[in-house]
């Protein structure tokens, strides 16, 4: 039986917290809204201890999934992705050749927790590459953490 949606839609918000919650318990760091080479953004990026970089696009609604033609890019930028819905989400798109189920995983979450119902495969990233998105990750990470203990820093050098 599918899950039903709760009674107070979920944002993407909501979605991210459980996410991220789950990609801790999986022994990858999280950094949300992560500026990627070529203009894009990554909802999540994260970086586990063997240096592998996971990324999660966050959909909430079946219009934001069926509208998004930009996610493949992603693919360039991370040894495995995921894509992270919402409980109660009709989930067939997500199985269907054009979401690449085989090179994709599925995350369902809540404001509270999540589940990878369909686990990502990893694919070995160029090591050129690998290490300029993990300097741009850490360095992102490094600036958002002063930014918030040192508020009037102005994030000096951020780029």
């Amino acid at each position: 039986m599918a899950p039903e949606f709760p009674s107070t839609p979920l944002t993407a918000t909501d979605v991210l917290r459980g996410t991220c919650r789950w990609l801790l318990r999986a022994g990858v760091s999280p950094l949300a809204e992560v500026p990627l080479a070529g203009g894009r953004r990554a909802d999540i990026l994260g970086v586990d201890s063997a240096g592998r970089l996971t990324l999660v696009e966050i959909k909430i609604s079946l219009s934001d999934l069926r509208g998004d033609r930009k996610w493949p890019d992603y693919l360039d930028h991370c040894d495995r992705f995921f894509w992270a819905v919402p409980a109660g989400l009709p989930l067939d798109d997500l199985h269907t050749p054009a979401f690449r189920p085989d090179e994709t995983g599925l995350i369902i979450a809540d404001r509270f927790d999540a589940e990878s119902v369909r686990d990502a495969p990893w694919r070995a990233l160029n090591a050129a590459r690998r290490k300029a998105i993990t300097l741009n990750l850490a360095r992102r990470a490094a600036q958002r953490w002063i930014g918030l203990i040192d508020p009037e820093s102005g994030l000096i050098g951020l780029d």
